[in-house]
C-alpha cells in the first residue's frame, strides 16, 4: 500500500492555487453549458466559425489550438445539432467550409463570455516575462509528471 504524501507548506500552497485555477475554469464551462446547453469548447468553435465564415476544419483546429481530429469531432457535433453547416470548398472539393446557422448564432447570443474560456483570456493579459517563466516552470512540472504530450491538444472544456 502506497504511503500518503504530506505536502510541505510551499507545495500545499501551490496545489491550492492549481485547484483555484481548475475550479475557475470548470465553473465557467459549467455555467456556459447550463445556460445554453452546449459545451464550452463547442461555444468557442461557434465563435470562431462566426468570425471566420468559410473556415475549414484544419484552420479551426489551429484557431482553437487543438488536434485536427478533435476539431472534426467538434464540428460533427455542431452539424448534428443544426448549429453549423458544411459545404464543399469551390477550389478543393475534398475540403469543407463551415458556416454558422441561425441556431448557432442564437447559442452565441445567449452564451456568457468569454467564448474561449476564462483561462486563455487571463493568460493573454499576462506580460511576456511572466508567461515565459510560467512556461518554463510548467514544462518542468510536466516532466516530473511524465504527462502525455497528446493531452496538450485537448480542450480544457472536455476534461
Amino acid at each position: 500500500m502506497p504511503v500518503a504524501t504530506v505536502l510541505d507548506e510551499p507545495a500545499a500552497r501551490v496545489l491550492r492555487r492549481f485547484r483555484q485555477v481548475f475550479n475557475a475554469v470548470k465553473t465557467h464551462f459549467q455555467q456556459v453549458e447550463r445556460q445554453v446547453g452546449v459545451g464550452g469548447a463547442q461555444v468557442w468553435a461557434l465563435s470562431v466559425i462566426q468570425s471566420r465564415p468559410g473556415i475549414g476544419v484544419n484552420e479551426l483546429a489551429q484557431a482553437l489550438d487543438i488536434r485536427q481530429s478533435t476539431a472534426s469531432n467538434l464540428v460533427r457535433a455542431l452539424v448534428d445539432r443544426g448549429l453549423v453547416a458544411t459545404t464543399r470548398a469551390e477550389r478543393d472539393r475534398r475540403a469543407v467550409e463551415l458556416r454558422l446557422l441561425a441556431p448557432g448564432a442564437e447559442v452565441l447570443a445567449q452564451s456568457p463570455g468569454p467564448f474561449s474560456g476564462v483561462l486563455p483570456v487571463a493568460l493573454a493579459q499576462l506580460d511576456e516575462a511572466t508567461l515565459a517563466r510560467m512556461e518554463a516552470d510548467l514544462t518542468r512540472l510536466i516532466g516530473l509528471l511524465d504527462a502525455d504530450e497528446a493531452s496538450a491538444g485537448l480542450p480544457l472544456a472536455s476534461m
